[in-house]
């Protein structure tokens, strides 16, 4: 009997380490993947505005400040201060640009391997939650396939950073309930969380306790929780007490009022939206995984008095809402919402895979996968035709179609490889999008940035403000230039040129044509706009 238990407990240790390689296995394999995907070509186009230029900016002013100047500590933009987030993402951007030099890659590869690594965390998030490996592999590789992850965790923005640390905290929050000492583990993220997003960041850790209350509420009551949550803040609340003690009043009124409540209460940056925006968007960019919404919304449902299903609910449900009543919306505040939909749909093709009674897919998923192919092979068509096709985007809607049709293919004939051909299809898709020179297609929306700034670079104007008849500020354009671009209306653009001394203006060529004012001259031309001052020699 004894021999019998000995054998047994020497199998069960035996299984458990072939398990923990395997998880390190995929574990390595995700970040792999993950990394390559977020780095290729990372610094083969412009940075675009708003949030690009704008980082790169405060990132470039911290690096480039003089000794001594607590830059570090009190960033600033256009050489006033920023109080708009906490600068912990400028500070990396700021410590890239010292040891690979300032230009758009390194501008952007601190956000991209942070926002890789939340790859591999997910995988860890689901073996925590759901204690399967296929589920936690599948919801992992639904995560990287996303094209919004990927395209927003390129940028050079706060929110990739924002949700890898998020990760961490629901990692943590998720094994703290049975070790306490991860309740450190929820702290300290849950102030990177803030000293990144800024008071924003009380949101996710809403989340978290809201999960809590519903699945733990004993580790509410627990001191060394609290504790733990306190440890975490105390960066976050020396750095915002330093600005108060700094700026004052200023600062109450633009780096707390107007930043967070702001976007609950007012129109910011004019990104008013209806509230089922939200919806819209991820009807429009969550494909094709969001095939499997239905049944997953019916098994999370069906088991909400599992931890599992009430963390994607908690997480999900509250999230949505309250971004869906802030007044100012953007994609990417969306971010976050991703992983939870990536954890419900892995565990829902999980439990599809390993049904006893299934004999086919759900007819649903078939026709969808048939409709995303023809769309895709009309999109490579399109794109073939005209006189300069973009061989481009032809390839990568080729590509998207090949893996629909074989996928669509596979899943009526009941074949379970139809998910690999999906996850790789879909990978491969990706991989072509970020090689191209087509992820970031909002530059196609305005002028190109570097010619113009790189023209009145080369001018080299006395002033540090220039008045343009562009209608919207351009960070971006600011960035490039080193100056700061101001949009004016015609009527303003003749005060200035009347009251200012020596005023620099950077005129689309209707708007020089139509101002027609006195003792022009002109500096310098680019991509249509000129640069132009007084001729004082003619006054």
């Amino acid at each position: 009997m004894q021999e019998g238990s000995f054998i047994w407990s020497h199998l069960e240790k035996q299984h458990r380490t072939v398990g923990k390689w395997i998880d390190w296995v995929w574990l390595i394999v995700l970040l792999l993947a993950a990394v390559l995907l977020f780095s290729i070509n990372l610094g083969g186009l412009p940075l675009r505005d708003w949030d690009e230029g704008t980082v790169a900016q405060v990132a470039h002013e911290i690096w480039q400040a003089p000794a001594g100047s607590m830059r570090w500590l009190y960033p600033t933009l256009g050489g006033e201060p920023y109080h708009n987030k906490p600068p912990l993402m400028h500070l990396l951007i700021a410590w890239a640009y010292s040891l690979g030099g300032e230009n758009e890659l390194t501008t952007r590869l601190p956000g991209a391997i942070l926002t890789a690594t939340s790859v591999p965390l997910l995988y860890c998030i689901a073996q925590e939650i759901f204690r399967q490996r296929w589920a936690a592999i599948y919801s992992a590789l639904i995560y990287l396939t996303m094209l919004p992850v990927v395209r927003h965790g390129r940028l050079a923005m706060l929110d990739g950073a924002m949700v890898s640390f998020l990760m961490v905290m629901m990692l943590c929050v998720l094994r703290s309930r049975r070790d306490l000492r991860y309740c450190l583990g929820v702290g300290i993220s849950f102030g990177f969380i803030c000293l990144t997003q800024g008071l924003l960041g009380i949101l996710l850790g809403a989340i978290a306790i809201v999960f809590l209350f519903w699945d733990t509420p004993r580790l509410l009551t627990c001191y060394y929780f609290w504790i733990a949550i306190l440890i975490g803040i105390l960066p976050v609340a020396a750095w915002y007490s330093a600005q108060l003690i700094e700026y004052g009043y200023t600062f109450v009124q633009i780096g707390l009022a107007n930043p967070s409540l702001g976007r609950i209460g007012s129109v910011v940056e004019a990104n008013s939206q209806p509230p089922w925006y939200y919806v819209i968007e991820l009807l429009k960019y969550t494909w094709p995984w969001l095939l499997f919404l239905p049944q997953t919304a019916r098994l999370t449902w069906e088991n909400r008095n599992l931890s599992w299903a009430k963390l994607i609910m908690a997480w999900s449900g509250v999230y949505l809402l309250v971004i869906s009543f802030m007044i100012t919306k953007v994609p990417w505040y969306l971010f976050p919402i991703y992983p939870s939909l990536a954890l419900a749909f892995g565990i829902q093709l999980s439990e599809t895979e390993n049904s006893p009674l299934l004999s086919s897919y759900p007819r649903a998923w078939v026709a969808g996968l048939a409709i995303l192919a023809v769309v895709a092979s009309a999109g490579s068509i399109y794109f073939s035709w005209g006189t300069t096709p973009k061989t481009d985007l032809q390839l990568i809607f080729a590509a998207v179609a090949l893996t629909m049709t074989l996928a669509a293919i596979l899943a009526e004939r009941g074949d379970g490889q139809f998910l690999k051909i999906l996850f790789w299809g879909s990978y491969i898709s990706l991989l072509l999008l970020m090689k191209s020179n087509y992820w970031v297609w909002e530059l196609s929306e305005a002028y190109p940035v570097k010619p113009v700034a790189a023209m009145i670079v080369r001018a080299n104007p006395a002033t540090k403000k220039i008045y343009t008849s562009f209608p919207h500020h351009r960070p971006s354009l600011d960035y490039y230039s080193d100056r700061t671009i101001i949009p004016a209306s015609v009527g303003e653009l003749q005060y200035y040129w009347h009251y200012n001394g020596q005023p620099y203006f950077l005129l689309h060529a209707s708007a020089f044509n139509n101002l027609q004012l006195e003792s022009m001259k002109l500096i310098d031309q680019a991509e249509g706009w000129k640069l132009i001052t007084k001729d004082t020699e003619r006054l």
